[in-house]
């Protein structure tokens, strides 16, 4: 079986041996044939101007010039030699060659070959063929790529993950490779705003699986930022509730209100609390990701300024209180604008598992078109150099929504809250995600 298997391999060489000599040999036949083409050319075009010069007698005249012993007698025909050549050049100065002299035409490009044959190798259809997890697998300081196998036979015992940058500068980037003995691995050094393919194969000896389905992720518009929620600056720990690591935070804000719902008759009198990340940015773009609970009612993220924070926290807006009116009869997307341009903040709202686009002048008047589904993790990136905030589904670095806000002071991460809500910070994809193992 063995010498079976061997000669079947040898016949498999000998034929791609096979095909490379027919495309060496048509390839070379190609350039001998196109020489001798653009030779003759040339040469009738030498003919043809060698003759323009012996009808014209310059050759003969500058021959007997030559043959001039007298020195006055040489310089005066001399001088009607180099009248004569400078009208015969005349017609040179738009002189091109009959043919081209360079082969730049002919360079085989072997690229995508070499690829292949690099690629060469044992295939058994025994051994699954790994899929990479889109839902586990996710990008943001770095790529978290996580895959599995169908099966639990025959499992691979390593893995080979290859990865390319994909646009169109780079289109034939080379794959880069690592070798992982888990089902998972981390990969740094990738560029922001950027869209790379993943795959992976398995390998048990010397067989190995063949390639699973590319998979596309794209890298966050702008660097990470990173934060925690500050438990100091305007935080009401009687109505919000911080997780130990600050990470996380919650509403509890409607607990009181249900504890005393027997005494309420009409209206609802329940405010949003606002709380804020505890490192600032003043220049730069950044970008930073979390995730909204899917119970959540209503819930602001965005951005607000180091000189407007005071007022964020003491001139809080009770949208349901008798202290707001509603609606004045009047266009209610122009009272949207007047009221967005008063806040000392620039919020989108989630809430109910959705994302609502804020109103402007250039939106839609249909409220339907500016309410999306809520994504999974949500983004923000924050180019202060622009005096831009952008809106993100994290998921595929999606922009949603993009605003302008003024950056004139130190810029925070802010958030707000009301009734049953809570919002997790993104965490930073570290070591600890790259290694596993299905027995663990």
């Amino acid at each position: 079986n063995s010498e079976r298997a061997k000669e079947e391999a040898s016949h498999s060489f000998e034929k791609l041996y096979h095909v490379l000599e027919e495309k060496k040999a048509a390839a070379l036949r190609a350039i001998e044939t196109s020489k001798n083409v653009r030779l003759e050319k040339l040469q009738t075009q030498v003919e043809e101007y060698q003759g323009l010069l012996e009808n014209n007698g310059l050759v003969g005249y500058a021959q007997e010039v030559l043959k001039e012993t007298d020195p006055s007698c040489f310089v005066q025909t001399a001088k009607q030699l180099h009248f004569r050549i400078q009208k015969a050049t005349e017609s040179l100065k738009s002189f091109r060659p009959a043919a081209e002299s360079t082969f730049g035409d002919f360079v085989v490009d072997i690229a995508k070959q070499e690829e292949i044959l690099s690629d060469l190798s044992f295939h058994s259809s025994g051994l699954d063929i790994p899929e990479i997890n889109e839902e586990q697998s996710r990008m943001y300081n770095k790529a978290l790529i996580s895959w599995e196998c169908p099966g639990k036979t025959d499992s691979a015992d390593i893995y080979v993950l290859e990865y390319r940058k994909l646009n169109r500068e780079e289109e034939s980037a080379t794959w880069q490779e690592v070798k992982v003995c888990s089902k998972s691995k981390v990969i740094s050094d990738l560029d922001d705003d950027s869209s790379y393919a993943f795959r992976v194969r398995g390998y048990k000896g010397s067989v190995c699986s063949r390639w699973s389905r590319e998979v596309i992720l794209r890298t966050p518009p702008a660097p990470v930022f990173s934060f925690l929620f500050d438990d100091k600056c305007g935080y009401n720990s009687e109505r919000l509730l911080l997780n130990p690591g600050r990470t996380s935070v919650e509403s509890r804000a409607g607990f009181p209100l249900l504890l005393g719902s027997e005494r309420i008759q009409v209206g609802c009198y329940t405010t949003l609390d606002y709380i804020i990340g505890d490192t600032g940015i003043d220049k730069g773009k950044h970008f930073w990701a979390f995730h909204v609970e899917a119970y959540s009612y209503l819930v602001k993220v965005g951005v607000v300024s180091s000189n407007k924070i005071q007022k964020l926290f003491h001139n809080t807006h009770d949208v349901t209180s008798p202290r707001y009116e509603q609606d004045s009869g009047h266009d209610s997307g122009s009272e949207d604008a007047f009221f967005d341009s008063l806040q000392p903040f620039t919020l989108v709202t989630l809430g109910m598992k959705k994302f609502f686009i804020p109103t402007t002048p250039a939106a839609s008047k249909d409220p339907a078109s500016r309410i999306l589904p809520l994504p999974s993790r949500l983004g923000i990136c924050l180019d202060c150099d622009k005096g831009k905030v952008g809106f993100y589904d994290a998921g595929c670095m999606k922009c949603l929504y993009e605003c302008e806000v003024d950056c004139s002071g130190i810029m925070y991460p802010a958030f707000a809250l009301m009734g049953g809500a809570a919002v997790h910070l993104e965490e930073a994809v570290t070591a600890k995600y790259g290694e596993y193992h299905d027995d663990i």
